[in-house]
């Protein structure tokens, strides 16, 4: 089954594009929390649990926003035929971090079971899917970096293989938080035959592609 890319959205140093076009560009941000709350009132969104989230969810919450206002499809999956695949190198590291420092001292234990929830990556899959009521396959994969061979093998599976033949569309890609760096990328993709008269951004979808829309920034 062939697949089509038909929106995707890059986020890094306080830039974002979407759909290859530069979007959005905060010179004033002086670290990733400031960013995405000045990216989230960009987009005027109405989600207060946004602000409940540790920063590698809320980068993907906000990628996955742009990717999805930008895919006119979107509303006509059916949301238990949308998978969620993603990946990154550094995990949950920054909220591990955090949730560290409230037990590191016996005197003052303190652990917080909010942030203690955040511990995982694979929150973040679930941060998406409660948003958008997406009840499809999902995976998290840790990889040094980017790794788009990974990616379109996995992607492939699930709009191919007879046991996940169900699936219509993916939303993929690659979310990293570390410190104060951070870095979306999210692409929708969907099987080629979804709507074949489907107007807008569409690109074919292989690792050579999805390779060069990821290192695309300008």
């Amino acid at each position: 089954m062939k697949a089509k890319i038909v929106s995707y959205c890059k986020i890094k140093n306080n830039t974002v594009w979407v759909n290859g076009e530069k979007f959005y560009v905060d010179n004033q941000s002086v670290d990733i929390t400031t960013f995405l709350a000045h990216l989230y009132k960009q987009l005027n969104l109405n989600y207060p649990k946004f602000f409940k989230m540790d920063n590698l969810c809320k980068l993907g919450i906000l990628a996955t926003e742009l990717a999805i206002q930008n895919n006119s499809e979107f509303n006509n999956y059916e949301k238990d035929k949308v998978a969620i695949s993603l990946s990154n190198n550094s995990s949950s590291i920054e909220t591990d971090r955090n949730h560290i420092k409230t037990i590191a001292d016996k005197n003052q234990y303190f652990p917080s079971p909010s942030l203690f929830v955040y511990t995982l990556p694979n929150i973040i899959i679930g941060e998406i899917a409660i948003k958008y009521k997406l009840t499809g396959e999902n995976s998290f994969f840790i990889s040094e970096k980017f790794d788009e061979n990974l990616m379109c093998t996995y992607d492939s599976i699930l709009l191919n293989e007879a046991q996940s033949s169900h699936t219509t569309a993916v939303i993929g890609g690659w979310v990293n938080v570390d410190g104060n760096e951070g870095e979306g990328f999210i692409y929708c993709l969907e099987k080629a035959n979804f709507n074949p008269d489907r107007t807008g951004f569409s690109s074919s979808y292989n690792s050579e592609t999805i390779h060069k829309f990821y290192n695309k920034t300008e």
